[in-house]
């Protein structure tokens, strides 16, 4: 059977890869490559990567300031090896990120650190609340990007069972200042929407070193309007008849599963002002021992309105009740539209404090110590109809305040000989959910009435590892760790008015053991072979263990009793590294018990979808990842990567219809490729031309979902970008970057940005 054509396109792509970069190392000689030395000040265990056994991928802010437009932190890891972050517009406070194995709702199973401060909200697994704190991080602060691939180091915690994705910011030698601005246009058509979203940022920093005090204080603002995040949509009856007010206006379609619908308007019109203050301050007692304080004060101020299609005799726009369209009845009801109307208000601080030795000798030791608090977190909305509920009128307000979560790291590395550098520490983690929800008689105000809902729990985790790097011979080394945890859930409650529900949930724990292992060869100068194993456990989080569930007239919480999941996954790669380039290929397997999934099953007599422990998962694919400079003439250089995947669910007693079907959110094929070309006679311009590509996806476990172009499917999508930088002098550039170059329109749930222009002015004293 042949292939359809978007796993041709990237079987092509990954082909001319392979290509491309074995040509050009038949012509080279066998030289190790040219590794840049970064040095970094104040290292944490996580910004510090020197030892780590796990595939690497990597971007500095050069690579960046030549080929990516930068409007958010998200935008360094576009073209990232198997890295998508669900961004859907611009500023978006729910953007998760994906890995080799893990789909955009799975976002525990991702780490994401800046200087060591973990941003990843631990308290859910899901691409909403649970999305990584971006905001905290200031763009053109970033001094590098570190991507490592599995759980193959006994460091980090069985989150790393995706990735581990390590920012590590810029620290001045000496007095430095910045300024950006940036605007930015995006033309959106779909259905009845044609309009024009535009973007302003404005960035600052100022940093300097005054003998053993350095300090960098930066500062961001954003203010952009986004496109729809969702449509109101309702099934097309099977009989016609003329009840319900008459109305015009709707679009027909068909869902997810084929069903006919008529689609009644956009929803999630978001516009959204974020300030964004963040810092490093460091002090260096000796020159190998350095105390860090780092960061970040995120604000965010997100209104949202929708766009009803339909209208009634007289012109007006309608938004519920018994409507009539094309001869059809139907109930819209209230919350269908009033939902995508709200108001967004949070105050997000991270912080992070370190010591750390750095001798590079017999031993070394860092303590880290983090914490993230959410000041303020509530987001308002109309429960009246439209168009009464856009001034006020009785609503909700969900909160957040008081969540929270807090991490402290000791660790060391003794190096006993030349042969051996043994790492271990010790980890202690809490996690803090605070979730109520309140009745508002205007919900455009801030006095509360009646609880209405409440969610709290704690979870903590206590962990020791160790982990021998040990040189066997000049070729060969050996990598073994293992990471002992210990992990309990307690102060579980969820209470509820209506359905009435009030439940404090048991206290469970559970500890694990995950070993490690790593071997590398190296039989030549520029080879390396290796083989990695590891077991990840990952925890239930929160949220997944007291989700509350609707089924009639009854709320319950499933399964308080969720147990972790427990990954063993492994890696054989073969990097090839020139002097101009590099070539690495790279196997992978991934075997899931007890994966933690949201499948349909039966509740109270009804089947309702809540997380699950899915018995058996597996993933397994192939990865290459390459890069040539300087090919054919001075100047270009293409890199670009390639991966085919192929998931399955093994077994299932809960949900027997998904066993032998695909992983959900995960596809079979995807890739990027980059070409940048610095003429040589005209040293200061840049230019960049990139494309993403990524075969569809199924949205449920059960790859129901047969069509995937629509709202709330994961399509296929084939993105080009252009990126231009000119530095006109030793301190002024200037750049013109445009996403999306063709214009796709392209679903992954939600509606994703089409073409996009951004101008780009810079001054660096």
């Amino acid at each position: 059977m042949p292939f359809p054509a978007g796993a041709r396109r990237a079987l092509f792509l990954g082909a001319a890869l392979c290509g491309l970069v074995t040509t050009a190392a038949r012509t080279e000689d066998a030289a190790a490559a040219t590794v840049d030395t970064v040095i970094v000040t104040a290292p944490s265990s996580v910004s510090n990567l020197t030892d780590t056994p796990n595939t690497t991928s990597t971007v500095t802010a050069d690579q960046l300031a030549r080929t990516t437009t930068m409007v958010t932190p998200e935008d360094a890891l576009r073209y990232v090896p198997n890295v998508l972050v669900r961004q859907r517009h611009i500023g978006d406070t729910q953007s998760p990120i994906t890995s080799r194995t893990s789909g955009v709702g799975a976002s525990a199973r991702t780490l994401l650190y800046v200087d060591g401060i973990l941003l990843s909200a631990l308290i859910g697994n899901n691409n909403t609340s649970a999305s990584p704190k971006w905001g905290l991080i200031t763009p053109g602060a970033v001094a590098r990007v570190d991507v490592l691939n599995g759980p193959f180091s006994a460091a980090f915690p069985g989150n790393s069972v995706g990735s581990v994705i390590a920012f590590v910011t810029r620290m001045p030698s000496r007095l430095e200042a910045h300024v950006e601005a940036q605007a930015g246009t995006q033309a959106f058509v779909k259905y009845a929407d044609d309009k024009r979203f535009s973007t302003g940022r404005f960035a600052a920093d100022v940093g300097d070193r005054r003998g053993a005090f350095a300090f960098r204080l930066s500062y961001n603002h954003l203010d952009n309007h986004g496109q729809p995040l969702t449509y109101v949509t309702a099934t097309v009856p099977a009989a016609a008849s003329t009840a319900g007010a008459p109305v015009t206006g709707a679009f027909n379609d068909a869902n997810r599963t084929s069903t006919p619908i008529v689609v009644l308007g956009s929803s999630g019109l978001e516009h959204q002002v974020q300030d964004n203050a963040s810092g490093r301050f460091t002090y260096d007692f000796t020159p190998t021992l350095t105390l860090a304080y780092t960061f970040g004060l995120f604000r965010n101020d997100d209104d949202s309105t929708v766009n009803s299609y339909l209208r009634d005799a007289a012109g007006n726009p309608a938004y519920a009740g018994a409507l009539n369209i094309a001869g059809r009845a139907y109930n819209v009801a209230t919350s269908a539209f009033s939902n995508g109307v709200y108001n967004f208000d949070e105050l997000e601080l991270a912080q992070g404090l370190a010591l750390s030795s750095h001798t590079g000798r017999a031993f070394d030791f860092d303590v880290t110590a983090t914490a993230f608090d959410y000041l303020h977190s509530r987001q308002r909305l109309p429960t009246v109809a439209l168009p009464g509920g856009f001034v006020g009128g009785a609503g909700t307000v969900a909160e957040l305040d008081g969540t929270s979560w807090r991490t402290l790291d000791i660790n060391g590395k003794w190096r006993p000989n030349a042969d051996h550098a043994i790492g271990f520490g010790s980890h202690l983690d809490s996690y803090r959910l605070d979730n109520p929800r309140f009745a508002l008689a205007n919900w455009r105000a801030d006095e509360k009435g009646a609880l209405l809902t409440l969610n709290q729990g704690r979870t903590q985790t206590q962990a020791l590892w160790a982990q021998d790097v040990w040189s066997l011979t000049p070729n060969l080394k050996l990598t073994l760790g293992g990471r002992y945890e210990h992990w309990r859930a307690y102060q579980g409650l969820n209470v509820s008015a209506a359905p009435p529900l009030n439940t404090r949930q048991p206290e469970i724990g559970q500890s694990t053991f995950s070993p490690k292992a790593v071997a590398q060869w190296s039989p030549a100068p520029g080879w390396i072979f290796k083989g990695s194993v590891g077991v990840a456990n990952r925890f239930p989080t929160v949220s997944e263990l007291y989700q509350a569930v609707t089924t009639g007239p009854t709320l319950s919480v499933p399964d308080p009793h969720l147990t972790p999941e427990r990954a063993l996954s492994s890696e054989l790669s073969v990097e090839r590294n020139w002097t101009s380039g590099s070539l690495r290929i790279s196997v992978f397997d991934e075997h899931v018990r007890n994966a933690l999934l949201s499948q349909t099953a039966l509740l109270n007599g009804s089947n309702v979808s809540f997380v699950q422990n899915v018995e058996r998962t597996r993933s397994s694919g192939i990865e290459v990842v390459g890069v040539e400079r300087d090919l054919l003439v001075p100047g270009l250089a293409i890199s670009g990567w390639a991966t085919y995947l192929d998931t399955g669910i093994e077994k299932d007693r809960a949900f027997p219809a998904a066993v032998g079907k695909h992983l959900p959110q995960l596809p079979r094929w995807r890739g990027a490729m980059v070409a940048t070309y610095t003429p040589p006679t005209l040293p200061r311009l840049d230019l960049a031309l990139a494309a993403r590509y990524s075969d569809r996806m199924f949205a449920t476990i059960d790859n129901s979902d047969h069509y995937a172009n629509t709202y709330q499917g994961f399509g296929a999508f084939f993105v080009a970008d252009v990126h231009v930088r000119y530095r006109v002098n030793d301190h002024l550039e200037t750049a013109i970057g445009v996403t999306n170059l063709g214009d796709r329109s392209y679903i992954l749930f939600h509606p994703f940005t089409q073409r996009s222009v951004f101008v780009d002015l810079k001054y660096a004293y």
